[in-house]
């Protein structure tokens, strides 16, 4: 899948975050928008791709905090593997395991 991507660079990142409706919890390095979808921090492409296919009534996925590994998208550290999880957002605010990653 080919996305286009433009950059919009915001002063206050924090309000940025808030007004997407992401907590301090769900809140990483890297807000983005696609189609709908609110994408936070390091989340696979694979999880993004899924999420474009099945549609699901949610606000978006998140990885919170900057987990690094070499399974970590933006993050890799050739020698180390992290433990990560994504997370599916819903929009009552509720929060569900989306993936897990070894």
């Amino acid at each position: 899948t080919n996305l286009s991507v433009t950059t919009n660079n915001v002063s206050d990142v924090n309000a940025f975050k808030q007004k997407a409706g992401l907590t301090r919890e769900l809140a990483s390095c890297h807000t983005a928008f696609v189609e709908g979808y609110v994408i936070e921090g390091h989340v696979p492409a694979s999880d993004v791709q899924r999420l474009l296919e099945e549609r699901p009534d949610i606000k978006g996925l998140s990885v919170p905090g900057m987990p690094a590994g070499r399974n970590v998208p933006g993050m890799e550290v050739v020698d180390s593997n992290a433990n990560f999880n994504v997370y599916a957002i819903g929009h009552d605010g509720e929060v569900v395991l989306w993936n897990h990653y070894e």
